[in-house]
């Protein structure tokens, strides 16, 4: 029963991101428009766009979601792989998609400490350069001074 429905699932996924699918969506409503005169626009002609529009979109949260679950486990597993064959990555954070709001929070709060120490490395870099620029730009002007005097 499973396997039938992940793979109903990922076909009505396939199928309901098309635009030919999108296109029967909106005949089915133009039609339904069309007829209202026909009927009268009676209670049971908009009872009938109603009770299908709910039953299609209760049965399309299941199948979404069904699709998300296995987009973002697909998407954790190639995380993980990436994690473990990265040298630099430390493999305490695979599988951290299972941790407690807790460890998330800390882990969080871990990665913004981290971040801050980059941007405080990074900005010493730019004053670093900067003042080597300085310098140059002085040596520069020294040796333009330098050349105006002997020429002039």
């Amino acid at each position: 029963m499973k396997e039938f429905f992940n793979k109903a699932a990922l076909w009505t996924s396939r199928q309901a991101g098309r635009v030919s699918t999108f296109m029967v969506a909106v005949l089915v409503i133009i039609a339904w428009a069309v007829s209202g005169p026909m009927f009268h626009f009676s209670d049971t002609w908009q009872l009938v766009i109603n009770t299908g529009t709910t039953i299609v979109t209760f049965l399309m949260v299941f199948l979404i979601q069904n699709t998300q679950n296995r987009d973002t486990q697909a998407i954790q597993i190639k995380l993980d792989e990436l994690i473990r064959v990265t040298n630099e990555a430390r493999n305490g954070l695979i599988n951290l998609e299972d941790a407690s709001e807790d460890k998330l929070q800390e882990v969080k709060e871990e990665f913004a400490k981290v971040k801050e120490e980059a941007i405080d490395e990074r900005l010493e870099d730019v004053e670093e350069e900067l003042d080597q620029s300085q310098e140059e730009i002085a040596h520069v002007k020294r040796g333009l001074e330098e050349v105006r005097r002997k020429a002039g």
